[in-house]
């Protein structure tokens, strides 16, 4: 049975800046050889119930997240997976939706880098490079993109105390469950932060599975509240050679062994 790559993405823009950004041509051809090579993409409740041995899925498989909620996920990723019809996932940071909510207006044809996006964030002006709810729904009515937590501010989970840690990621799923009417059983731990204690308040709080930032993939039997995922590069040739590594068992486990992915 192969293993299933989590790929991890963050913004996908015309800004070559940093490691958490694709240009949108190079997450097109990513997207374009996943369709054109026979690749099936999970929704989460496929992945997780792959894993709990619920579900078998045989054939090439990979799951695309996305952390953050970030504008340019629906500006500039969107319309590439409808074209291809892929499922996604967005963790999102529900303060930060709320802010873009309050302050939605025009769309703008661009967005700013990484950095910058921060410091809009910031400053208050959330709506200009953060999902609000309307595009959160409008994107999952299309059955394609799905939305969970990535927390309530991304504050840093390891370094908070059991009740402010408990209030992060269960307001975040109270306020998922009540803006998009269903419920939110999968959290991603913002900047990777996470310890032994959060993940024992997630469970409390109702979470069923736990996405992180530590490199690796998933099989039958992986840990569902320990989920890996793997970083994608903003390289078409790159990524075509990981996904053939990744879905294979014996290539993934012999190159995740002797170098970082």
């Amino acid at each position: 049975m192969r293993p299933i790559p989590v790929l991890m993405y963050h913004h996908v823009t015309r800004h070559r800046s940093d490691m958490l950004t694709v240009r949108p041509e190079v997450f097109a051809g990513q997207m374009r050889y996943l369709a054109e090579s026979g690749y099936r993409t999970l929704k989460l409740d496929e992945l997780v119930s792959h894993i709990l041995g619920k579900c078998v899925v045989s054939e090439k498989a990979v799951v695309i997240t996305f952390d953050d909620g970030w504008l340019d996920n629906y500006l500039f990723a969107f319309p590439v997976l409808e074209h291809y019809r892929l499922n996604a996932a967005i963790f999102l940071v529900t303060d930060w939706t709320a802010a873009a909510s309050a302050g939605a207006g025009t769309l703008p044809d661009d967005v700013p880098t990484h950095e910058e996006a921060k410091a809009f964030v910031a400053r208050g002006d959330a709506a200009k490079v953060i999902l609000g709810w309307d595009i959160v729904r409008r994107m999952e009515a299309s059955g394609l993109v799905e939305f969970y937590s990535h927390a309530a501010s991304h504050g840093k989970c390891a370094t908070l105390d059991r009740e402010e840690l408990a209030w992060e990621i269960r307001e975040s799923k109270r306020v998922l469950e009540q803006e998009l009417g269903r419920p939110c059983p999968y959290l991603c731990w913002p900047k990777g932060s996470f310890n032994d204690m959060a993940v024992e308040v997630a469970r409390e709080g109702g979470y069923e599975a736990l996405f992180t930032t530590v490199p690796g993939v998933v099989e039958p039997g992986s840990d569902p509240f320990r989920i890996r995922r793997i970083v994608v590069k903003d390289d078409i040739a790159w990524f075509k050679k990981r996904m053939r590594v990744y879905t294979n068992r014996a290539l993934s486990r012999l190159y995740l062994s002797i170098k970082k992915p």
